[in-house]
């Protein structure tokens, strides 16, 4: 299958200008998949880059988005309520394919996915990194954010992953994991495993994942 040309749009906001990267699917595609970053990075990250370049060939048009504070330049991220509104603004241009709009993202991200889902009307969540718990303090537990999201949710996390352990999670949690992969999905040399094959584990479960929703 082909895949349509990369293409950016801009979208005013009450937080201020977001942005949408999007990479389709050439034909018409089964779902938008619509991925943003963390408070730490943006859509560089190598996930949401693997992400985008496999899945429209799967049938899956990725939307790239990037919040306010990125777009304007800022290094702090705002409160959550800040980046709930700003996701919940841009939400119709993620519709307007008139295709299911899966919401997902990574670490903050993800936890602005799953906090509007409901609501929003996504028809899954796809939580890359999600941020279980502070580093070292797992009584401050966020899974309620995870649990609450009311719609089907898939969480890929890394084996080792100071926010949470794929162990960690709630009983009844769709993981799947990447082997020795921290935060950010880097996995050691000593681990013997190359990032494109870290990679492949993220897009091919997402994928089947996808499929079997879409297919």
């Amino acid at each position: 299958m082909s895949t349509g040309a990369m293409e950016t749009e801009t979208v005013g906001t009450p937080a201020g200008d977001a942005r949408i990267t999007w990479h389709r699917h050439a034909t018409p595609a089964r779902a938008v998949v619509a991925l943003s970053h963390g408070a730490g990075g943006g859509i560089e990250a190598r996930d949401l880059r693997a992400l985008a370049a496999a899945l429209p060939a799967r049938g899956y048009t990725v939307a790239l988005v990037e919040q306010p504070w990125r777009v304007a330049g800022k290094k702090l991220a705002p409160a959550p309520k800040t980046l709930d509104t700003g996701w919940t603004a841009l939400w119709p241009a993620l519709e307007k394919p008139g295709l299911p709009v899966v919401a997902g993202g990574r670490s903050a991200g993800a936890r602005v996915a799953c906090r509007t889902a409901r609501d929003l009307g996504a028809q899954a969540v796809l939580a890359l990194s999600f941020p279980l718990h502070p580093p070292g303090w797992p009584e401050k537990s966020r899974a309620d954010e995870l649990t609450g999201a009311g719609v089907p949710t898939l969480v890929v996390q890394g084996g080792r992953d100071p926010f949470g352990r794929p162990g960690e999670f709630p009983p009844g949690t769709e993981i799947a994991e990447v082997a020795h992969g921290d935060h950010g999905f880097a996995v050691p040399k000593k681990a013997g495993v190359g990032e494109a094959e870290s990679m492949a584990v993220i897009t091919d479960a997402a994928a089947v994942w996808l499929d079997g929703m879409f297919g």
